[in-house]
This record gives C-alpha cells, sequence and structure tokens, in this order.
C-alpha cells in the first residue's frame, strides 16, 4: 500500500477530488498554503494499492493545469505505508 501526498492548486481541486472518486479512490483534502505554490493550495492524500499508484497520479496530471508562467502543476509524493487501518 502506499500513501498519495498531492499538493494541488485551489482551482483544480474540484475536478481532481470529482474525477478520483468516480474511479473509487477515497480521498482526504487538507486546506494548505506554502512554499510549492506560495498561494492557497490543497493537500490531497490518497492511500492506495501498490498497482493503483499509477492510475491515480494520471488522474491528478488529467486534472490539472499550469498557468503561462508556471511549470509545475502539482506537487506529488508517493510513499510506502506500513501499517493501515481504519477505527
Amino acid at each position: 500500500m502506499k500513501l498519495i501526498i498531492a499538493i494541488l492548486k485551489d482551482d483544480d481541486v474540484e475536478n481532481a477530488v470529482q474525477a478520483l472518486t468516480s474511479e473509487s479512490f477515497r480521498v482526504t483534502r487538507v486546506s494548505s498554503t506554502g512554499g510549492f505554490f506560495r498561494k492557497g493550495s490543497t493537500t490531497l492524500l490518497i492511500g492506495v494499492d501498490d498497482e493503483a499508484v499509477e492510475a491515480a497520479i494520471g488522474i491528478l496530471r488529467a486534472q490539472t493545469t499550469a498557468a503561462p508562467n508556471e511549470k509545475t502543476r502539482a506537487t506529488v509524493f508517493v510513499v510506502p505505508v506500513s501499517r493501515f487501518e481504519q477505527l
């Protein structure tokens, strides 16, 4: 299992969350501001099985946009999960 931590611009979040949830990915949204975009952003936490990582990233890639003067659409981290429980 992996945890995808995706930092998106606020403008892209709704489309990304809708696309992810329509493909049965479970998403937790956390509002954030900080160094990656230096303006309003949202961090998405997405827990996925190893084989679903590329599909989730593909959805994020398709649902994010870059402004004309920006190169980065989103920042994505994929980290291993050694334990997962729902309580």
